[in-house]
C-alpha cells in the first residue's frame, strides 16, 4: 500500500479517534487507577478484531500483531495516566486528575496506528511483529499509594512499563519507540535521552499539643519546614552539567489549626542524569531530612524507592525513526536535538536501559505541561500525524525483511543484559529506615 493510501486510512478513523481523546479528557485518573480508560480503550481494541492480555489487578493491556513472516518484534507505547489538576478545566469531578501532559493524545494516536494496521495491506511486505501496549502509571505520582500497593504485593515498582516488564510482557520484544505529545505544531523532535529519578518520602513523627501551649509539644510541620530550608541551601553545592532537579511537596501537614501537628509528610524526587549523581544527591537530601527532625527532637521514618532510569535512547533507531517523521511533515520537521538536556523522567528511560528504544516528541498541545492550562490545540499535529509517523516507522523498521530492526538490535548497547539483572539493580534501590536514633545516653545518632 502506498503511503498517501495508508494516510487516507489513518484520516478514516478520525471521528473514532476523535472519540478516544474526548473520552480520556474527560476520565482521567492517576496512576494505576485508570480503569474507565483501560476498559473503554480495550473494548474498542477488541471491536476492531483484535485479541488482548490485560494485566489483571492493574490497568492496562497489549496485542500483537503478525506479519506472518519471522522477524524481530517492535514493542509501541501509549500512556493511560493524568495528573492530579483539580483547577484544570477538564478535571475529573471524582478524582481531582486531569490529562496534562497529553496522553490522552497519544491514546488517540495509537487507536489509529491499530485501526491501520488491521488492514492486511499496510502489512504487505513487512517481517516480524508489532506490540501495541497500552500502559498505566507513567507519571510515577502519589508515592504513598504506589507504595500501599508494593505492600499488598499488586505491584512491585512504580512505573507501568517496567511494572510490565518484569511481569514478563516484553520478555519476547526486541526493540520499543512511543511518541509523546508536546509542543508546537506539525513537527517532531527526538533527544538523546533525559534525567532519571529516585523518590522518597520522610514521615515526621512529633507530638501533638495544644497550639495555645506549643512548648508541650513537637511540631512535626516545623520539621519538614526546616528540611525543605535544608534542601534548598543543599542546591549551592549541585553541579549545572548533572542537571539536579529536587521537587518537593506536603503531603500531610496537620489536622487542625489550634492542634500541633503530630505527623507531617514530606514527598520528594531527585533527578538527575546519571544514577549515581542521583544516588549522591539523594544521599545529600536525607541528611538534611534527618538532621532536620532531629534538631527539635523529631523522629522521622525515611522510604526511598526506585524511580526511572536516565533515558539513554538509541541513535540507529532514531535515525530510522527520523525517517518515518519525514514522510509526515517533511523535511527538517524532524529533528535530533542535543540541546537543552530533557530534565524529565519517564520509565521510557528504563525501557531504554533493557532493549534498544527511544522516547520521541510530536506537536498540537499548548499550554504549561502539568498545569491546568495545558490542552490539546491541534488534534491534527497531536494525533493524526502522530498515528501515521508511527506507521511509517513500523514499515521502515520491518520491510525489506526487517534490515533496518535487525540493524539496530544487532549494534545497540543497553546496560542490562537480561531481567534479572535489571530487577536486581532496582530492589537494591528500596530502602526504609528510621533515620533518627534517640539514646538512652542523650546521644543522637543520624542513621543516613
Amino acid at each position: 500500500m502506498t503511503k498517501d493510501k495508508i494516510f487516507e486510512l489513518i484520516d478514516s478513523h478520525r471521528k473514532e479517534m476523535e472519540a478516544v481523546l474526548d473520552f480520556m479528557e474527560n476520565h482521567a485518573a492517576t496512576g494505576y487507577e485508570e480503569w474507565e480508560a483501560s476498559d473503554y480503550l480495550a473494548d474498542l481494541y477488541e471491536k476492531l478484531g483484535y485479541t488482548l492480555t490485560r494485566a489483571g489487578n492493574i490497568p492496562g493491556f497489549y496485542t500483537d500483531i503478525d506479519t506472518g513472516k519471522p522477524g524481530p518484534k517492535v514493542l509501541v507505547f501509549s500512556e493511560l495516566d493524568g495528573l492530579t489538576i483539580p483547577d484544570h478545566p477538564h478535571a475529573n469531578p471524582k478524582n481531582g486528575a486531569a490529562h496534562g501532559c497529553g496522553h490522552h493524545a497519544q491514546c488517540a494516536a495509537l487507536y489509529g496506528v491499530a485501526a491501520a494496521l488491521k488492514n492486511p495491506e499496510v502489512l504487505e511486505g513487512l517481517s516480524g511483529s508489532i506490540r501495541l501496549c497500552v500502559v498505566p502509571a507513567e507519571e510515577g505520582v502519589r508515592a504513598s499509594f504506589i507504595k500501599e500497593l508494593v505492600d499488598k504485593g499488586i505491584v512491585k515498582l512504580s512505573g507501568g512499563k517496567r511494572e510490565f516488564y518484569i511481569r514478563g510482557y516484553f520478555d519476547d520484544c526486541d526493540l520499543a519507540f512511543m511518541i509523546h505529545t508536546g509542543g508546537g505544531t506539525h513537527k517532531f523532535s527526538i533527544r538523546p535521552g533525559c534525567n532519571g529519578g529516585i523518590k522518597k518520602e520522610a514521615r515526621f513523627v512529633g507530638k501533638n499539643a495544644h497550639a495555645g501551649a506549643p512548648r508541650h509539644g513537637i511540631n512535626a510541620l516545623q520539621a519538614a519546614n526546616l528540611a525543605l530550608s535544608s534542601i534548598n541551601v543543599l542546591r549551592d553545592t549541585f553541579n549545572n552539567y548533572d542537571f539536579v532537579r529536587v521537587s518537593s511537596i506536603l503531603t500531610e501537614a496537620g489536622t487542625a489549626v489550634n492542634i500541633i501537628p503530630g505527623t507531617s509528610v514530606l514527598e520528594t524526587q531527585v533527578r538527575a542524569n546519571k544514577v549515581e549523581i542521583c544516588r549522591d544527591i539523594n544521599k545529600k537530601v536525607t541528611r538534611a531530612i534527618a538532621a532536620s527532625a532531629a534538631s527539635i527532637g523529631a523522629k522521622v521514618h525515611i522510604t526511598d524507592m526506585p524511580g526511572y532510569l536516565p533515558g539513554a535512547y538509541d541513535k540507529n533507531l532514531i535515525d530510522v525513526m527520523i525517517e518515518g517523521m519525514e514522510e509526515v511533515v517533511g523535511a527538517g520537521n524532524a529533528k535530533y536535538i542535543t540541546e537543552p538536556w530533557d530534565t524529565g523522567c519517564t520509565d521510557m528511560g528504563d525501557i531504554s536501559q533493557i532493549m534498544p528504544a527511544v522516547h520521541a516528541f510530536g506537536s498540537g498541545a499548548v499550554g504549561a505541561g502539568h498545569g491546568p492550562t495545558y490542552r490539546i490545540a491541534d488534534f491534527d499535529s497531536a494525533c493524526m500525524d502522530s498515528a501515521k509517523a508511527q506507521v511509517m516507522i513500523l514499515r521502515k523498521l520491518l520491510e525489506n525483511d526487517a534490515s533496518k530492526a535487525k540493524f539496530v538490535i544487532e549494534n545497540s548497547n543497553v546496560h542490562f543484559k537480561n531481567k534479572e539483572e535489571y530487577i536486581s539493580f532496582i530492589e537494591a534501590l528500596f530502602t526504609e529506615k528510621e533515620a533518627v536514633v534517640y539514646n538512652e545516653d542523650g546521644t543522637v545518632l543520624l542513621d543516613i
